[in-house]
């Protein structure tokens, strides 16, 4: 009997100085069958392609360079798609032998990944759709975004917290030319979203934990009012006709099902450039959703980069999901048999690969 997993697709900021060059370990070395290997190759080659047409440096010249720059592989028309990428590398990767996807979500820009690996967008309509939103903001990034912990040591909420960091929001708000938002609902931390003089605020005000607050690098204000404009001109770039019934359900930023068949096409293009870019992102709540409406095996967070994993560990606390109550609960059943399998952790990933298929480092 195959095991049921729900795929989860990583957001901005995931693709990193030690995720630089993710390709490699799909399309070189000697461990991977020579089909997979030419389906990895043509599927860069293809958004190579795209990016070709659109005079922007190819995926592969980004992965492949000598060093991580900050102000390059960062830009949301460059990590965007680079992200897109490596999950979607990742994904094709899984047995469909031993293993069954029931469900695929993902935060925040992993909605729109989630649309292409879940069969709503094909290759290219993915493509279009992550490229484009990615370069929304190539000129100015409007706003930016501020993340900050709700949880304690052992990664229980702290509701009182949670209270006051809600309570400082409130007041940053009532002073002039000041705007800051709920933006995400990660696990245990906040994600806020805000002008300059709002993150300004937020960074100030909000009482100092290590390294929290902490301003996420070329981030805007995604998932707020302040995006609307965006929003206004994602709908204009990007036509309905891009969008399919997924073949796979989605489960989406509020925690809504899209199911293969009952779902409205018109009603998941208005979600996705409305809602989703305006709103809230409640991955909380998405996750929940996932272990509860599908009781997988196990939870698959594809790459780049494990900066999920916490989180996800995080909503199975406070959901008792597997009788874990604590991080050390967690930790315990990661090392014993993992739930949560990532993709960019090699022994972890190996798991789900065909049996005969080692990809190296």
């Amino acid at each position: 009997m195959k095991e049921k997993i729900v795929v989860v697709c990583p957001g901005r900021g995931s693709y990193t100085k030690e995720t630089l060059g993710y390709f490699r370990k799909y399309v070189a070395g000697s461990g991977e069958t020579g089909a997979a290997k030419n389906k990895a190759k043509n599927f860069i080659q293809e958004l190579d392609s795209h990016r070709k047409d659109l005079q922007q440096p190819t995926l592969s010249e980004l992965d492949s360079a000598a060093s991580f720059q900050v102000n390059l592989h960062t830009k949301g028309e460059h990590a965007s798609p680079l992200i897109y990428a490596c999950s979607a590398l990742d994904f094709m990767a899984i047995d469909r032998d031993r293993f069954e996807i029931v469900a695929v979500t993902g935060n925040s820009m992993g909605w729109y990944i989630t649309l292409g690996l879940g069969g709503a967008l094909d290759h290219r309509g993915a493509f279009d759709v992550i490229n484009t939103m990615g370069s929304m903001m190539k000129d100015q990034i409007i706003g930016g975004q501020v993340i900050y912990p709700v949880v304690d040591a052992q990664w229980k909420k702290d509701s009182k917290k949670e209270e006051l960091v809600f309570q400082i929001l409130q007041n940053i708000n009532k002073q002039e030319g000041h705007e800051a938002y709920l933006s995400i609902r990660l696990g245990g931390y906040l994600v806020f979203g805000g002008n300059a003089l709002g993150i300004k605020a937020l960074l100030k005000d909000l009482p100092k934990e290590e390294d929290y607050p902490f301003q996420l690098i070329n981030h805007a204000a995604f998932h707020t009012p302040l995006l609307r404009q965006t929003s206004d001109r994602a709908f204009q770039a990007l036509k309905q006709d891009l969008f399919h019934s997924p073949k796979i359900p989605l489960v989406d930023g509020r925690g809504k099902i899209w199911q293969t068949y009952s779902s409205e096409v018109s009603k998941l293009y208005d979600y996705t450039f409305n809602h989703q870019v305006v709103a809230p992102y409640n991955f909380s709540a998405a996750i929940t959703v996932c272990l509860k409406e599908f009781m997988p095996d196990r939870i698959v967070l594809l790459g780049p980069g494990n900066s999920l994993g916490g989180s996800i560990g995080q909503i199975m606390i406070e959901n008792d999901w597997k009788g874990i109550k604590t991080k050390a609960d967690f930790s315990a059943l990661q090392k014993a048999n993992p739930f949560l399998i990532s993709m960019s952790i090699q022994e972890q990933a190996a798991r789900l690969l065909p049996q005969a298929a080692v990809i190296p480092n």
